[in-house]
C-alpha cells in the first residue's frame, strides 16, 4: 500500500515526521515523498530538508495522502499551487485523505471538506469554515474516508487510527509500543480550553506576527 505524503516548501517538520515514523513501521508500507518538484526542499525554519525524488506527477493513484500544515498554510490555500490540485485529483481515488494541522487548509481549497466535521490548528478554525467544515477541538475526526488532525502533535494520533483502521488494532498498538508512544507532558496546556488566557493570548500573538510570512524574507522554493 502507497503512502503519499504531499509536500510544499516551508511545512512544519512534526506534521511530516510525526505520522512518518508511525506509518514507516507498518510492514510492507510504501512510503513517499513528493512535492511540485524534485530536489532538496525546506521545513518552515529552512533547518531539515527532505530529499524530493517524486513530483506530484509520479504519484497519481496513492493509497493514503498526508498533507502537513505550515504557517503560511492560509496564503498558500488561496492559490493555484499545484498541491491543491494534486490532493483534489488523488482524493478520488484514495482509501484514505489525511491532514495534519493547517493542512486541512489545503484540503479545503480542494474542496473535499466541505459539510464535513474537521479539524486543524486551533488558530485556524474561521479559516476552516471558510471551506464549509464544521470546525471541531477533537484531536481527531474521521468522516467517511477523510481523516482529519489538529495542531501538529496530534499527527502522530492520526497515524495511529489510520494505521488500526487499515491493519487493526494490534498492528497499531505493536507500533505504538515500538515507538515508546506514552506521551505524559509535564504541563496539561495542550490545547485551548486548557490552557489560561495569558497562555493562549501569547501564542496567538506569536502566531499572528508569523501568519503568513516566509521565515526566510523570500519566496520558499526547492534548492534543486
Amino acid at each position: 500500500m502507497q503512502f503519499a505524503f504531499g509536500l510544499y516548501p516551508g511545512f512544519t517538520s512534526l506534521d511530516v515526521i510525526g505520522p512518518y515514523q508511525v506509518i514507516s513501521n507498518i510492514p510492507g508500507a510504501e512510503v513517499v515523498f513528493c512535492a511540485a518538484h524534485r530536489g532538496l526542499l525546506p521545513d518552515e525554519h529552512g533547518l531539515l530538508n527532505v530529499d524530493i525524488a517524486h513530483t506530484f506527477r509520479d504519484v497519481p493513484e496513492p493509497a493514503v495522502i498526508v498533507i502537513p500544515g505550515a504557517p503560511h498554510t492560509r496564503s498558500l490555500a488561496r492559490t493555484s499551487d499545484p498541491i491543491i490540485d494534486w490532493i483534489r485529483n488523488v482524493h478520488t481515488t484514495t482509501t484514505f485523505t489525511t491532514s495534519v494541522c493547517t493542512g486541512a487548509l489545503l484540503l479545503g481549497a480542494a474542496g473535499i471538506l466541505d459539510g464535513l466535521d474537521a479539524t486543524t490548528h486551533w488558530d485556524s478554525y474561521d479559516d476552516l469554515s471558510s471551506y464549509g467544515a464544521e470546525p471541531t477541538e477533537t484531536r481527531v475526526v474521521q468522516q467517511g474516508k477523510v481523516i482529519t488532525a489538529a495542531g501538529v502533535s496530534s499527527g502522530i494520533d492520526m497515524a495511529f487510527t489510520l494505521t488500526a483502521k487499515l491493519y487493526g488494532d494490534e498492528v497499531a498498538k505493536a507500533i505504538q509500543l515500538g515507538v515508546e508512544y506514552d506521551p505524559q507532558p509535564p504541563f496539561d496546556s495542550g490545547a485551548p480550553s486548557k490552557a489560561t488566557p495569558e497562555i493562549r493570548q501569547l501564542v496567538e500573538a506569536v502566531m499572528a506576527a508569523n501568519r503568513d510570512a516566509s521565515p526566510y524574507g523570500k519566496a520558499l522554493t526547492p534548492i534543486r
